[in-house]
């Protein structure tokens, strides 16, 4: 595996965010095309609304499943960046960094993160723009 930076650090998978979000897609718009015809050949509509409410749920369950493990990495993160920060100071993070900043914090190697932390508190720094001032990359493989 290459070493991790700044312009390889986004990982994909294709089978969950390329095909399982186009099958999804396209089992939506099928649903909602069969209604449709359906309704307008006079026929039942009740095979093609059911599908199209399988499907809904479908994709709130794709959508949350991905948005709640985000969170939970997000919350192990941000306790994990903490207690390194009062490793190396013997304080913890400042209270005005937000969860986008302490995710883009991660990265920083040990020498560069105090320093860094504290920039990002007192100027408000992007979590993209944290990713781009890290001088040496600290590998994040665990995330997807």
């Amino acid at each position: 595996m290459a070493e991790q930076n700044y312009s390889n650090h986004r990982r994909f998978v294709f089978a969950y965010h390329y095909l399982a979000t186009f099958l999804i897609l396209l089992l939506f718009s099928s649903s909602t095309y069969y209604t449709i015809a359906a309704a307008k050949a006079g026929t039942s509509m009740k095979p093609g609304m059911f599908l199209f409410l399988v499907t809904f749920v479908l994709m709130l369950l794709f959508f949350f499943a991905r948005q709640f493990a985000l969170k939970a990495q997000d919350r192990a993160i941000r306790a994990e960046e903490n207690f390194r920060h009062y490793v190396l100071t013997g304080k913890p993070l400042d209270s005005r960094l937000t969860i986008r900043q302490i995710v883009g914090l991660r990265f920083a190697s040990d020498a560069e993160f105090p320093e860094l932390a504290q920039k990002a508190a007192e100027s408000g720094m992007s979590e993209e723009d944290i990713k781009k001032a890290v001088k040496n990359w600290r590998a994040d493989n665990y995330r997807v």
